[in-house]
């Protein structure tokens, strides 16, 4: 019964089946119930010894002292389960062993000798001083004392001289308490030293544990924070670790039929769109002991397919045999896109240049080639020549107008700008089988850089025809709604799929249609023209359907004026 009586033991020792059985039933109880259970067994065995006085010779109750030995131990069993221990002063509950040395005194004195060994119930007492921890030489000392006078009083209490014998007859049982003590706070002090060693490693532990879990959650929270999809797999190919960036990127390679497929069923394939073997999966080569760098794939089918960069390093056990590895994928989808788009440019302007180019060298050498021509051919060649080099000029002028664009505002007629678009555009209208209707607002007066918003115009009624090869109507719509200018270019062409939609005022972007189909165009004219509306503080959008055609409106705040106030010719503005 040490000190320790009054707290609970640490939760975190290891226990076996008997000390969780004492701490549920002793030290998790209050401290009445605790000091209540530590005193009943020295009541309990004093009641049997009173009981076997009773059996052996009943008359010696008739005596003060045994009677008082069984109320004084009575109540300091009451005393121990009604006290609040936890707020008396520190070592308060010694007073009931020490008191128990005088109940057990009464008792032999009581007994008459009929119970020789009834000075053995000091252990109890003795017990509880020595294990408590507190001045355990004192309590060696007083616990050896106590019974040296508990076998001693009735010695001097007998009638007649005491002589040595019969003060030296009875130490056996100091002795053996002596010895008991020694041993009890010999053994409780190991044990408070292993409880105290017990617990410095369980604070470390503690400690460990705590800075393990930190440093988990450090790692994990750098893991996620890197846009890089990472995944660690053990020699056996199962993921021992995988971050919020690579669980997007395999749930694309999930198929739709199979929850949870292998690595051999992901939807994985090599930059040719061909389906990778599993021996050539980065995660199987990584496993099979591989290391490598910039391995692109793609994961994914249709429009949700990502290109994917990966690296692979193997974990290297302290015996260099392979402890599994660490696989990095890096989507690479935007560069790829890239890189194809610049391929596409190239090519597309390429293919732009060249036509211009080529007429221009052929009608200038048969100029140079036939001296005799007539004057009228010799115009006819050069213009020709000319027209091709204009288009060559509207070409670079599309390229500059990407990086530099300036808006010089001036007052414009709108509906004559439309009519000069509608007009320039008839022949291929007329070539695709396009009718051109018009519904503008006439007259109609507006602060605009009559230029661009022509260059505007022209792009839109140009693409309008272009993706309208199979005939149908083009209709372009002009209004005033208030000082605001809202203009529509309709067309009921082949339309465009949300996809591009989504990419249609990127630099150099082709709508899928427009290549399989080769219809010219290097993919600046709509990001020029969306350039030249948001420049003048309007806003180009686009509402269309595949196959049902499209419609392209821009609106530009405040820019329409009365052509009352524009003097006379002013409105004539032309691009």
């Amino acid at each position: 019964m040490t000190e320790a009586i009054l707290t609970i033991i640490p939760e975190n020792l290891t226990e076996t089946a008997g000390n969780r059985l004492i701490r549920r039933y002793f030290y998790e109880r209050s401290p009445r119930t605790r000091m209540f259970l530590a005193q009943l067994p020295f009541t309990l065995t004093m009641i049997l010894a009173a009981a076997l006085v009773v059996f052996l010779q009943p008359s010696l109750f008739a005596s003060g002292e045994l009677v008082a030995s069984l109320v004084m131990s009575v109540g300091l069993l009451a005393v121990a389960g009604t006290v609040q221990w936890e707020k008396m002063p520190r070592g308060s509950f010694l007073l009931i062993p020490y008191l128990d040395f005088v109940a057990v005194a009464l008792f032999r004195e009581g007994t008459n000798a009929l119970l020789n060994s009834a000075g053995m119930i000091a252990l109890f007492p003795v017990f509880w001083l020595c294990a408590s921890g507190l001045a355990p030489k004192t309590a060696i000392v007083s616990s050896t004392l106590a019974s040296l006078l508990i076998v001693w009083i009735p010695e001097f209490n007998a009638p007649g001289p005491v002589s040595v014998e019969q003060l030296v007859r009875p130490l056996l049982i100091p002795f053996m308490m002596l010895a008991f003590a020694i041993a009890m706070v010999v053994l409780t002090t190991s044990m408070d030293r292993q409880r105290d060693a017990l617990v410095a490693q369980d604070s470390l532990r503690r400690k460990d544990l705590v800075d393990s879990r930190q440093r988990e959650r450090l790692l994990e929270t750098i893991v996620d924070t890197v846009g890089v999809g990472v995944v660690v797999v053990d020699a056996d190919g199962n993921d021992r670790l995988m971050n919020s960036t690579q669980e997007a990127i395999h749930a694309l390679g999930v198929p739709p039929d199979i929850s949870d497929p292998q690595e051999s069923e992901l939807l994985i394939f090599g930059v040719d769109r061909v389906p990778l073997p599993a021996y050539a999966r980065p995660v199987r080569r990584a496993i099979d002991g591989e290391s490598f760098t910039n391995y692109q794939i793609w994961i994914g089918a249709g429009e949700q397919a990502r290109a994917l960069s990966t690296t692979a390093r193997t974990i290297v056990s302290d015996d260099g045999t392979s402890d599994g590895a660490v696989i990095a994928f890096h989507d690479v989808t935007d560069m790829v896109e890239a890189l194809a788009a610049k391929d596409d440019f190239v090519a597309n302007v390429s293919h732009e240049f060249r036509t211009p180019l080529t007429a221009i060298q052929s009608y200038v050498a048969l100029a140079l080639e036939s001296p005799g021509l007539a004057p009228a051919e010799v115009i006819n060649y050069l213009t020709i020549a000319d027209r091709n080099a204009v288009r060559l000029n509207g070409l670079v002028t599309d390229l500059l107008a990407t990086t530099t664009m300036s808006i010089d505002r001036a007052p414009a007629c709108v509906d004559k700008l439309i009519a000069d678009s509608l007009g320039t555009a008839a022949p291929a209208a007329a070539a695709n089988g396009v009718a051109v209707e018009s519904e503008c607002q006439q007259p109609l007066m507006a602060m605009i850089d009559a230029g661009r918003i022509g260059q505007v115009l022209d792009n839109l009624v140009s693409n309008a025809v272009k993706y309208s090869p199979d005939g149908g109507t083009l209709t372009v719509r002009a209004c005033a709604d208030g000082t605001d200018l809202h203009c529509q270019v309709s067309d009921t062409g082949l339309g465009m799929s949300p996809a591009d939609q989504a990419g249609l005022f990127q630099k150099f972007f082709r709508a899928g249609q427009a290549r399989e189909r080769g219809i010219p165009g290097i993919g600046l004219g709509l990001m020029i023209s969306k350039t030249i509306i948001e420049n003048h503080g309007g806003t180009l959008t686009v509402s269309s359907e595949q196959g049902q055609g499209t419609t392209m409106s821009f609106v530009i705040p405040g820019c329409v004026v009365s052509s009352e106030l524009v003097s006379t010719g002013t409105g004539n503005s032309q691009p």
